[in-house]
């Protein structure tokens, strides 16, 4: 049986790729799982986009999301005010090529970034604050049909990707 690909943040994997040269990996049982069953594709797409390691913290302006920035419409900037929207959006649009390549199911990135934050991203305002919405990333992927989910709903992911690759049954079977 083939298995559903999971695309993951390579931070989440201990790549030392972020913003400030650090990594956040997770060690945890389903991920763990993951990587055995060879399901896995790490992507960094900051970097995929341009950026290098490491690099100034940016935010997507305060009144708009992922899905504007990858519509190009607002901005991400940096602490300094510089635009650095092509290269989020450039490796928004290289992860979702990639996505798509590999036949990807599900992704999970890193929660809160300006690229993969799933639920939330921060203020725009370098104030440590969240607020609703996504990473540029995260919205290019649930475009292209990808479910995302962030660390911290790994059991909904493994439940979400076993409901995937559950044999369907038909009237004459029940």
């Amino acid at each position: 049986m083939t298995r559903n690909k999971v695309l993951v943040s390579a931070c989440l994997l201990g790549e030392r790729v972020r913003y400030d040269g650090s990594s956040r990996p997770v060690a945890h049982p389903i991920l763990e799982q993951w990587q055995q069953e060879e399901r896995l594709v790490s992507v960094c797409p900051e970097t995929l986009g341009g950026l290098l390691v490491p690099r100034p913290a940016a935010e997507i302006q305060a009144g708009f999301d992922g899905k504007d920035i990858f519509h190009e419409e607002g901005k991400v900037i940096t602490r300094q005010g510089h635009n650095v929207s092509q290269y989020f959006v450039r490796g928004a649009r290289r992860t979702q090529e990639l996505a798509l390549k590999e036949d990807v199911a599900i992704a999970l990135l890193k929660a809160n970034s300006p690229s993969c934050g799933n639920q939330q991203i921060y203020s725009g305002e370098f104030s440590k604050q969240l607020r609703d919405g996504q990473g540029v990333t995260a919205a290019a992927l649930e475009e292209a049909g990808i479910k995302v989910f962030n660390e911290h709903q790994l059991e909904e992911a493994d439940a979400y990707l076993a409901s995937l690759e559950e044999p369907l049954t038909t009237s004459a079977d029940a």
